[in-house]
């Protein structure tokens, strides 16, 4: 089982905080770091106000040497797919082909209201196509010139550059949908993620998307399936508490519906989601600014499930 650190900078992060707890992210050995990609706090003021998350993880790529850098998810409405395709290939080179990209429909109407963002109603059509468009620009032979028709998106002889490092950057495609999301992600994804599942769901979910590769001819063993959780972790309930009461949560909420506890609860809850399929989890560490967080997961948890 592989563990990512994913935060959410919005509700209050500078470029200084997401980069201390990612080096702390590389130098305790987990897998990769992961931001949200959104421009507005829910709830509370977000000082010292939002970060763009392919900026930062271009300023991440270049501080770090080791560790993955992704969204968990970029919304299709913030940049046309053409323009999202250069910023990630951008990001792959600068990271030395470290980059994997996590894409959905958006959901946060209040943040395009703030800045902006066109909203449309109906937006699974533009991921859908966003999905296609982005993979094609990556995937065009060098010298060769790629064109798209779609309902939302049209793009004519475009010379597809620049090419990132990888050569395939994984895509992320995720959500809680019945038909849709495994649909795309059977066809798009290198990767399925569950965003804060109920437990008893995680088996169900994955066999869904499993199924919608057997429909398309692809091997379900070709993907990677991944969950979300909120974290909350200590060597004591009191530190659980503390933890908790810093997130705005209440333990035994998070016991039931995240990764919370002490080192042996959390443990168990995670070997139980190992054996419902999941590769890899991302740990939602909402609190920034504690990094004994961080080592306490990389010392007393991690080493069980490796």
């Amino acid at each position: 089982m592989r563990f990512r650190i994913f935060t959410e900078p919005q509700q209050g992060a500078s470029y200084d905080d997401q980069l201390a707890i990612a080096q702390a992210t590389e130098k305790l050995g987990f897998d990769a770091f992961f931001r949200s990609d959104h421009y507005l706090a829910m709830g509370g003021a977000g000082y010292p106000g939002p970060t763009d998350a392919w900026t930062t993880l271009a300023g991440l790529a270049r501080e770090t040497e080791s560790i993955r850098l992704g969204t968990l998810v970029s919304s299709v409405t913030y940049r046309p797919p053409g323009i999202l395709a250069i910023q990630v290939a951008q990001v792959d080179q600068m990271s030395g082909g470290r980059v994997e990209l996590g894409l959905g429909t958006g959901w946060f109407a209040e943040e395009h209201a703030a800045y902006g963002i066109p909203f449309p109603a109906k937006r699974f059509g533009m991921l859908e196509e966003q999905l296609e468009i982005v993979t094609g620009l990556w995937e065009t032979p060098l010298g060769e010139r790629y064109s798209f028709a779609g309902e939302h998106y049209s793009l004519t002889d475009s010379p597809a550059l620049p090419k990132p490092v990888q050569e395939r950057i994984p895509v992320i495609v995720g959500g809680l949908g019945a038909t849709r999301t495994p649909a795309m992600a059977a066809r798009f994804a290198t990767e399925f993620n569950l965003p804060f599942p109920d437990f008893a769901d995680v088996s169900d979910k994955f066999a869904g998307v499993r199924a919608a590769c057997e429909t398309l001819g692809r091997d379900p063993q070709d993907l990677v399936y991944s969950a979300a959780f909120v974290a909350a972790t200590g060597a004591n309930d009191a530190e659980v508490a503390r933890r908790a009461a810093a997130i705005g949560r209440e333990p035994a909420e998070l016991r039931a519906h995240g990764l919370a506890g002490t080192a042996a609860e959390v443990v168990d809850r995670l070997g139980a989601l190992q054996a419902d399929g999941v590769d890899c989890v991302y740990l939602q560490m909402l609190d920034l600014h504690d990094l004994e967080h961080l080592d306490f997961f990389a010392r007393e948890v991690v080493p069980q499930l490796r």
